[in-house]
């Protein structure tokens, strides 16, 4: 439905039902002879029509100021007019007022003439002197006609409505359905359109997973389950209120995310920490990366849900210092040092337990967030080489280009210019 219709709907009183007769409509007369329009406003019982003629105009530039002022719904119009004529004031009025139901008066001699206003899509004809019965059966059966529409235009309205309220479970419904690897990329690709998604696949896919009750643990509860888990969604959802996104819980009762933007990154791996601080509970969670392929997002899914159960063996200090790292690569001056300080903790300690979890040392883990960054920013943006290496925290290009080359094989202007072909050749 467009903002025209919906403004047309809004705009007549009395919708509180379907009944048509609640409904009235604005007349236009138009016409140079006032002896004319005197006639035609003399010849009709308006009121009893339910309309309303709330102008007159005598030449075609007044009337479409008036017609447009004051939003007609029908407009009567005489062909030959001073300053603007009638075809012209049509076709005016058309552009103005689409929905605008136009009656042409015409004289017998301009009769040809008037057959040019079909184009406009004239609902009918009446000749002059105007006859008052035939005047009121044309007057009738147009505000039959725009009864009808108003009718439907509001079931359209009512039902926009609904599914606009009911965007949220909609999208969570069929979020749910794409993880289960049940769909074609026809049908993704229409619900995506459909609920008003980016017509692309999710930058990344996030799990969180409220922690199973130790031996020494009290379990929850299923309504304190069911609370928890809505204050975590309610928490995620704040974080990533600035990103597009989809929350929804699988069947599982793992929370799932899917977020349309690389910058998200950080503010997910937030989650754990706020969650931490509100709610005095720890949540395992794990983020991946959709990898652009709609059918192949499942998969990922089934790889972010595994990930997240290893999560349980990753101690809180080292959950930290990944999001700390997430926080600050950026940073050129960022040290192992000047995080264990943060952190309040040891270098040497802080080190090992990396190392240990994680199977790779500091270095190489921040190295790995800030070429994965990069190669985002390579493939999302048209920022240059120098700002990119900057963004992700290298003092140099050159120390940049040397990193990404020995992470990835090739240099950086090779992989945007192997993206930008990739992303040709798929678009083929």
């Amino acid at each position: 439905m467009n903002e025209n219709q919906e403004t047309k709907i809004e705009s007549i009183g009395g919708l509180g039902d379907d009944t048509s007769s609640d409904y009235r409509w604005k007349v236009l007369i138009a016409d140079d002879e006032m002896i004319i329009r005197e006639g035609i406003r003399e010849s009709v019982d308006w009121d009893k029509l339910r309309l309303d003629v709330v102008a007159e105009a005598e030449d075609g530039e007044e009337a479409l100021e008036l017609a447009v002022h004051y939003a007609v719904h029908i407009l009567l119009v005489d062909l030959n007019m001073p300053i603007m004529d009638g075809i012209e004031l049509m076709k005016r009025v058309r552009e103005a007022l689409p929905d605008c139901k136009i009656i042409v008066i015409t004289g017998h001699d301009e009769f040809t003439y008037a057959q040019k206003a079909i184009r406009f899509q004239v609902k009918d004809y009446i000749l002059k002197p105007a006859n008052p019965a035939q005047l009121e059966k044309v007057l009738c059966q147009v505000r039959d006609e725009l009864d009808e529409e108003a009718v439907q235009q509001q079931h359209l309205l009512s039902a926009s409505r609904q599914i606009a309220r009911s965007y949220p479970l909609l999208r969570e419904r069929f979020c749910q359905e794409w993880m289960e690897g049940n769909m074609t990329t026809a049908e993704i690709m229409e619900q995506l359109q459909f609920l008003k998604l980016p017509s692309e696949c999710p930058h990344w896919l996030g799990v969180i997973r409220l922690p199973e009750p130790t031996a020494s643990q009290m379990a929850l509860k299923e309504d304190e389950r069911q609370l928890y888990l809505f204050a975590v969604e309610n928490i995620a959802s704040e974080l990533l209120s600035p990103y597009t996104k989809v929350i929804f819980r699988d069947l599982f009762g793992f929370i799932i995310v899917l977020l349309w933007n690389y910058e998200a990154e950080a503010k997910f791996h937030q989650i754990s920490s706020s969650v931490r601080t509100y709610l005095k509970i720890a949540v395992d969670i794990h983020l991946a990366e959709g990898n652009g392929d709609m059918m192949h997002l499942p998969a990922v899914y089934r790889k972010c849900k595994s990930a997240v159960l290893k999560e349980t063996a990753v101690s809180p200090l080292v959950r930290r210092a990944k999001q700390y790292m997430l926080e600050h690569f950026g940073e050129s001056g960022l040290t192992l040092e000047a995080m264990a300080q943060d952190l309040q903790t040891s270098p040497v300690y802080l080190s090992r337990m990396i190392k240990q979890e994680l199977g790779v040392s500091f270095n190489s883990y921040l190295t790995q967030i800030r070429i994965r960054r990069a190669a985002q920013l390579l493939n999302s943006t048209e920022m240059t080489i120098y700002d990119i290496s900057e963004q992700v925290g290298y003092e140099t290009q050159h120390y940049f280009s040397t990193a990404f080359k020995r992470n990835t094989g090739i240099s950086p202007l090779q992989y945007r210019k192997g993206a930008i072909n990739g992303e040709d050749r798929k678009s083929e």
